[in-house]
């Protein structure tokens, strides 16, 4: 058996432009440390001079990474460490990826001035679906941005009164027989069970403004089963952790779309928490409208993770222990 070729490449990338090798380097060199860790490379800094060294396919991916970086910068995008992370992901997974389509595309600008932006090509495509689909599902694991994105696109549609309101919904699957145990009225009850919700929108716009347009009924926040008998106008609908949902809860709630409303639906089907004996809601929508024209599905994956890179890899854990589950079955 023959021995693997270990050669060395070394390269050199350099740019005249001092502001470009600066946010490349990051403060102190600590995208340079990032660089490193994600490709693999050793990286030097020789005055506008990056000295990689490493394996041939470490080092070209790395010189891809400069380039693109590099082209990011140069359009005026302001470079943060996590960028770095998700670029060299994205290069990773297809070298031929442009950056700039990718991070550029802004979906909106939250009231922290922070510019929400996709973080990977799944995102990027699942922004898209949603601009041009009236009915989006947003498939996969926890961390992959499927709730975040969908707020932030649902704020952008209000603030361009491109629909009059916003209705957040989720299941509580747990409220059922344990509900009146719980203290207070019944918006108090299953309030516990919409915190996720109010807490992406708080990110997205101040508490004060968010009070006041939920104290309107611009925004609503609500069960699942407070939808029923409705018909949903101009609004962006968005069903958070879908998965939990019945048959005929799924059914109801894509049929109160109305005119000139979108509606998105999330959901982990890892994550189920409904009884053995009552099967998914959102696994049925997955059969039975996967080819009716109008709606999209977009499924994410451990690579889409935004969060801290070990989610990746407890997801991956999680999935190589169980080799029947059913997002092992629908080929994700």
């Amino acid at each position: 058996m023959g021995k693997m070729s270990c050669a060395v490449r070394r390269e050199s990338w350099a740019s005249d432009d001092i502001d470009v090798v600066r946010q490349i380097a990051g403060e102190r060199n600590s995208h340079l440390k990032i660089i490193e860790r994600q490709t693999g490379v050793r990286v030097h800094l020789r005055g506008n001079q990056f000295l990689l060294e490493g394996s041939s396919p470490q080092v070209e991916l790395s010189i891809r990474l400069f380039d693109e970086l590099a082209d990011l910068v140069r359009g005026g995008y302001p470079l943060y460490a996590s960028d770095v992370v998700f670029a060299s992901r994205i290069l990773s997974e297809n070298v031929k990826a442009r950056l700039k389509d990718i991070f550029c595309d802004r979906v909106f600008v939250t009231s922290s001035k922070k510019i929400v932006t996709p973080k990977s090509e799944r995102q990027k495509e699942y922004i898209d679906a949603i601009r041009s689909h009236d009915v989006v599902f947003g498939i996969g694991p926890a961390g992959t941005g499927k709730t975040y994105l969908a707020m932030a696109m649902a704020v952008s549609a209000l603030m361009n009164q491109q629909v009059r309101r916003i209705i957040l919904v989720r299941p509580a699957v747990e409220a059922g027989e344990k509900l009146g145990f719980l203290p207070g009225d019944l918006a108090e009850k299953v309030n516990p069970y919409l915190r996720p919700l109010y807490d992406a929108l708080h990110d997205m716009m101040d508490f004060d403004r968010a009070a006041k347009l939920i104290q309107k009924g611009v925004i609503e926040v609500a069960p699942l089963a407070f939808m029923r008998g409705r018909t949903l106008n101009e609004a962006f609908v968005i069903l958070d952790e879908a998965q939990n949902t019945t048959r005929d809860q799924m059914k109801m709630f894509l049929t109160r779309l109305g005119i000139g409303s979108k509606a998105v639906i999330t959901g982990d089907i890892t994550q189920i928490d409904l009884p053995e004996d009552k099967p998914s809601g959102l696994i049925e929508a997955m059969e039975i409208l996967c080819d009716v024209e109008g709606i999209c599905f977009v499924y994410f994956s451990h690579r889409d993770v935004v969060r801290h890179k070990l989610v990746q890899d407890i997801i991956q854990a999680y999935e190589r222990a169980e080799p029947g589950s059913i997002q092992r079955r629908f080929g994700r």
